[in-house]
C-alpha cells in the first residue's frame, strides 16, 4: 500500500448563490498527513466530497497521482472516505462489515479472511469480529469504519470529522492511534476537522480555510507561530491582537505606534515601512506577568495593569490583564515554571512583558 500525490486547481463549487469554494489550489504531499481546518461552513467537507467523488465542482481539477480524477465515479478514484457517522450495516458482524468491499470483488475465501483479520488486528478489534455496531462503543464503530476503508488499499483516506461524535478523552486516544495506523499503512490522510488542537497534534501540514478561501498552508509550527492573518492568529490557539502604526525603523527592532496602549517593538517586520497601519499578534504563553515593581528587561515590550480575572486551568493559569490603555492582554503562565507570577489574582497590580522577537504582524495597509 502506498499513498499518492493530490494536485486541486482552481475548484470553485455553488450552491445556487452561495458559493461555497472560490477557487482553491493545493498540493498535498504522496503519504501526507494533511489537515483542512477551519469553522463550520468554511468549505472543507466540501472540498473533502469532491476529491471523494461525493460532489462535483462548479470548475476546476482535481488530480491523484497526475491523473484527473473528476470524470471517474467514487469506486474508481482509489480514495476510500471515512464518514462522520460511520455508515456501518447495523445487521452485519463487524467482520462482515470489514469484509463488505471485498465481497464485491468475489475475493476467495481464504484470500478474504486473511484480509479482514489483518485490518481488524492493526485497528484492534480482532476480538470483537462477531459483534454487531450495537454492542461496540463510539470510539470502536470507528475504528470499524476505519478498517473497512483501508481493506481496499486505497492511495488516500480521506476522513470527514471522524472523531467528533467522541467525548474529549476518547477523541484524543482515537487521534493518537488513527496517527499510528498512518505511520504504519502510510497512504495519504486527507483529514478534515475544525477543531485546531487535533489538527496541530498530528498533522504533517495544515491547511487553514475560511469563507471558501484557503487563507494559509504551512507545518503545525509555522501556522501557530507565524500566521499570515489575524484570522488564522485568532483561529489557532488564543492570541492578543494589537493594531498600531508604524513609527520608526532602524536598529533592533521596529517600533509600533499602538494608540492609547503605548509603543510596540517589533522584529519581524514583513516587508511594511514606516505609516503603514498593521496589526500585531503575540501569544498569551510568550507574555511574562511580575508583580508590579519587578524591572522587566531594557529589550523587552512592557506594559502596567490590573490582573481583571485569573483562571486556574490544572497545568496552568490564565491572566486576563487590563492595561492602563483598557486594553485586556491575555497572559498563560504553565506551573512549574520558575516564574514571578505566583500567587497573583484579581485587583492586583502587575507588570506584562514579552521579547519583541515573540510580535508578529499578520496584516496591514500601506500609509
Amino acid at each position: 500500500m502506498k499513498g499518492a500525490t493530490i494536485g486541486i486547481s482552481g475548484i470553485t463549487k455553488s450552491f445556487g448563490d452561495f458559493q461555497a469554494l472560490k477557487g482553491v489550489s493545493l498540493d498535498i504531499r504522496k503519504g501526507e498527513f494533511f489537515s483542512l481546518l477551519g469553522p463550520s461552513g468554511c468549505g472543507k467537507t466540501t472540498l473533502l466530497r469532491i476529491i471523494g467523488g461525493f460532489e462535483e465542482p462548479s470548475s476546476g481539477r482535481v488530480e491523484i497521482d497526475g491523473e484527473d480524477i473528476l470524470p471517474l465515479p467514487p469506486n474508481m478514484r482509489h480514495a476510500n472516505t471515512v464518514f462522520q457517522n460511520y455508515a456501518l450495516f447495523p445487521h452485519l458482524t463487524v467482520y462482515e462489515n470489514v469484509a463488505f468491499p471485498l465481497r464485491l470483488k468475489s475475493i476467495k475465501r481464504k484470500s478474504l479472511d486473511e484480509l479482514v483479520m489483518y485490518y481488524l488486528r492493526l485497528v484492534e478489534l480482532d476480538g470483537h469480529a462477531a459483534k454487531r455496531p450495537s454492542m461496540l462503543s463510539g470510539g470502536q464503530k470507528q475504528r470499524v469504519a476505519i478498517a473497512r476503508a483501508l481493506i481496499n488499499e486505497p492511495s488516500v483516506l480521506l476522513l470527514d470529522e471522524p472523531l467528533s461524535a467522541l467525548d474529549a478523552k476518547l477523541r484524543h486516544h482515537m487521534l493518537m492511534e488513527l496517527d499510528q495506523i498512518h505511520d504504519k499503512v502510510g497512504i495519504t490522510f486527507v483529514y478534515v476537522t475544525h477543531d485546531q488542537s487535533e489538527a496541530l497534534s498530528v498533522s504533517d501540514r495544515i491547511a487553514v480555510m475560511d469563507r471558501g478561501n484557503v487563507l494559509q498552508v504551512g507545518t503545525p509550527r509555522e501556522i501557530y507561530e507565524s500566521p499570515s492573518t489575524t484570522f488564522v492568529a485568532q483561529f489557532i490557539g488564543e492570541t492578543n491582537i494589537i493594531d498600531g502604526t508604524i513609527e520608526s525603523s532602524g536598529g533592533r527592532w521596529f517600533v509600533v505606534d499602538a494608540g492609547g496602549m503605548g509603543r510596540v517593538k517589533v522584529t519581524d517586520p514583513r516587508g511594511y515601512r514606516v505609516g503603514d497601519r498593521v496589526t500585531l499578534t503575540v501569544r498569551p504563553e510568550k507574555l511574562r506577568i511580575t508583580p508590579l515593581g519587578m524591572a522587566a528587561t531594557e529589550d523587552s515590550n512592557s506594559f502596567v495593569g490590573t490582573v481583571d480575572e485569573s483562571v486556574y486551568s490544572g497545568f496552568l493559569s490564565k491572566y486576563y490583564v487590563r492595561l492602563e490603555s483598557g486594553a485586556v492582554m491575555r497572559v498563560f503562565r504553565q506551573h512549574g515554571d520558575q516564574g514571578e507570577g505566583e500567587g497573583l489574582g484579581w485587583d492586583d497590580r502587575v507588570c506584562v512583558s514579552w521579547n519583541p522577537r515573540d510580535t508578529f504582524i499578520v496584516e496591514g495597509a500601506r500609509g
